[in-house]
């Protein structure tokens, strides 16, 4: 062949080694036979092609000659070495061993957690909506010690809810970070992504049985049922998505809370709760079942001077005060409305991820201490210092609504109170606000999350298994002048490589030396 036509033949090899190192590239990326792999073994076999096309007597000389006698020994060498690092590289892959080398073994599941998985009798997939805007590192590395613990039984997937809301609408997805755990054909939810809240949703994946809640009728209250202003329905499929069954209950009928009642939530009534119906829920809370009741000023009622057993009783057994006003926050406008603007360190609030509470009309909830009591009471949430809780409902009226400082009570506000009694195991919420979770409003920052955490609280079903505690270390590097900083830079950036550098040139010396 003509030689200015086989001096061509070099740009086959190297055509077909750039295109190995694309493959395995690719192949390194991807971890599957994609495209861009089967595009870069077809330009191998074309440069190798080209190279024997353009300089055939080359190609023989290769194959047949004494370097090519040598050459294929070192070519069964490699490809044996090369074998035996895919093989081992496979074995690792798929049966990588893990060592968690932190001192309280941050990286590894508690054994309660450990347990629950051996137990599962059916596998369970987690689908996990997170959107590109919502930080997913976290629920991915716990997810994913999770499926490596779980002996083949626990599987996960991460879904974008706005590349695919189809999906999400029909797994009842309403927020970003949501992970749906599915087993059989049942389903559980869980918002925050926790070892604690996943292992309880597991446990109750495993454990089916009733969840039934009650919301109070027949005082005007907000209805799960109903539709329009006055309708909770947005809060029944929250609910009913978590695996819940939302039942109405009407005392003034029935005259009995049922045994399955978890928790039973009074949301706004607009007439008082009467004598009769309040002994049956003090009997209920006696037997250790738990109320929310989202309480809404009187002024904003036809509770008028009537007598409000609810409140008394609140007041004298659990010691939580609902007080005879009107939180005005000059934060908010217009001012009639109440903005959380700290929270306690609790189970109902500590998930709410700073997000705030917006009460559209609010009255305040404050402690009261009681002597020999077994109830332990805490403030959930406080408005901000430039508010108070106005006691003159005609100035109100006549929006015409001035601090006193004779009258009024300063901010900050309380909001909401969360207790339960030690001895019963009874538990009770009490929030100044029911519009604040209502079809029209419950999508505002925090609204629905708080009413939803303060309903799993009450209903105890926030934390179904205690996990083994992790101390965290901490270990901090005091870094005591700039010399310090310094000798540090020089030492890791120019006296370490540059060690390596003199000895590689000195090697090379005495190779070059010894001829």
């Amino acid at each position: 062949m003509n030689s200015s036509i086989r001096k061509y033949a070099p740009v086959g090899l190297i055509l077909a080694l750039l295109a190995t190192l694309s493959a395995i590239g690719f192949a390194i990326v991807h971890r599957s036979f994609t495209l861009e792999v089967q595009v870069s073994l077809a330009m191998i076999v074309i440069g190798l092609a080209l190279f024997v096309l353009l300089d055939p007597q080359k190609t023989r000389e290769l194959l047949t000659g004494r370097q090519a006698r040598y050459s294929s020994n070192a070519f069964v060498l490699a490809l044996a070495f090369t074998g035996i690092l895919i093989a081992l590289n496979y074995l690792v892959y798929t049966r990588a061993p893990r060592w968690d080398l932190t001192e309280d073994q941050q990286h590894t599941l508690a054994k309660e957690t450990l347990e629950t998985l051996k137990s599962l009798k059916e596998p369970v997939v987690a689908e996990a909506y997170y959107s590109s805007r919502f930080p997913a590192t976290t629920a991915q590395d716990l997810l994913e010690s999770y499926q490596y613990n779980s002996n083949g039984k626990f599987t996960y997937e991460f879904i974008d809810p706005e590349k695919d809301p189809v999906r999400a609408r029909s797994a009842n997805v309403s927020r970003d970070g949501t992970i749906v755990l599915k087993q059989g054909g049942r389903s559980e939810q869980v918002t925050y992504a926790s070892e604690t809240d996943i292992t309880s949703a597991l446990v109750r994946l495993a454990n089916p049985g009733q969840r039934t809640v009650y919301f109070l009728s027949g005082h005007g209250e907000y209805s799960p049922e109903d539709s329009g202003d006055r309708s909770y329905s947005e809060i029944k499929s929250l609910l009913s998505a978590k695996n819940y069954t939302v039942n109405t209950l009407n005392l003034l009928a029935t005259r009995n809370i049922p045994e399955d009642a978890l928790a039973l939530i009074i949301a706004g009534p607009d007439k008082p709760i009467s004598t009769e119906e309040m002994t049956l829920i003090q009997a209920y809370l006696d037997r250790g079942g738990s109320l929310i009741y989202l309480a809404e000023p009187t002024i904003v009622t036809q509770f008028g001077d009537a007598e409000d057993p609810l409140a008394t009783y609140l007041e004298k057994q659990w010691g939580i005060r609902l007080g005879k006003d009107m939180v005005i926050d000059l934060n908010y406008n217009p001012p009639s409305v109440a903005v959380s603007a700290k929270y306690a360190q609790h189970p109902i609030t500590e998930r709410m991820y700073n997000l705030a509470v917006v009460m559209p009309s609010a009255r305040s909830i404050s402690p009261v201490q009681i002597e020999g009591t077994d109830v332990q009471s805490f403030i959930l949430t406080e408005t901000a210092q430039n508010s108070w809780a106005e006691t003159d409902f005609v100035s109100l009226k006549n929006n015409q609504a001035a601090f006193n400082q004779e009258q009024d009570i300063p901010g900050p506000i309380g909001l909401a109170i969360a207790a339960t009694n030690a001895k019963t195991g009874a538990r009770v919420v009490v929030i100044g606000d029911s519009d604040f979770a209502s079809d029209r409003n419950y999508a505002q920052y925090g609204n629905g999350d708080f009413l939803i955490n303060s309903i799993d609280w009450a209903a105890k079903q926030e934390n179904l298994i205690n996990l083994t505690p992790k101390k965290t270390t901490q270990r901090i590097l005091i870094l005591r002048n700039n010399i310090t900083l310094g000798v540090i830079l020089l030492t890791t950036v120019f006296v370490i490589p540059g060690l390596t550098l003199i000895a590689g040139i000195m090697v090379w010396i005495q190779r070059r030396r010894r001829g």
